[in-house]
């Protein structure tokens, strides 16, 4: 799960993609990252884990980091948040293997129509959690295709 500083959606997306992986007992491990380094080391926004409390999801322990190369080796998919990071990330791939593996998170939701999960850090409490709500939905969508494989 990639976003711009892994303070706000990727972490959230994590956290919420991690209770879908144990609803639905996959073996799948999740990550997520940031495409700028302005905030590695930091823990998740403030709002971001207020709001993933607020619907039982604890992101407090979650810790941001880069997205790197090396990526592509240990994840089979890369979920971007946005077609600024889908640009980012796209643009470290080395080859049209890694380039497969990258899409926006929202065509799990509505496919082929490359919507953004809005960041919510610059708007009030209502962006987190319709942020929320919308990652809920893509990370359901994308834990049942998963489990029918």
């Amino acid at each position: 799960m990639v976003c711009l500083g892994n303070i706000c959606r990727s972490p959230l997306a994590e956290g919420i993609m991690r209770q879908k992986i144990e609803k639905y007992k996959l073996n799948a491990l999740v990550d997520s990252a940031g495409t700028i380094a302005n905030h590695v080391g930091q823990h998740p926004d403030s709002r971001s884990i207020a709001n993933g409390l607020k619907h039982q999801v604890d992101i407090s322990s979650l810790v941001a980091r880069q997205f790197t190369k090396s990526d592509f080796d240990k994840f089979d998919l890369i979920y971007v948040m946005d077609a600024s990071n889908y640009k980012n990330v796209i643009g470290m791939a080395r080859n049209t293997e890694d380039k497969k593996k990258v899409n926006l998170l929202l065509n799990e939701l509505y496919p082929r129509t490359d919507l953004e999960v809005p960041d919510p850090y610059f708007g009030g409490d209502e962006g987190f959690e319709k942020v929320y709500h919308l990652l809920d939905l893509a990370c359901e969508n994308l834990a049942m295709n998963l489990a029918k494989h």
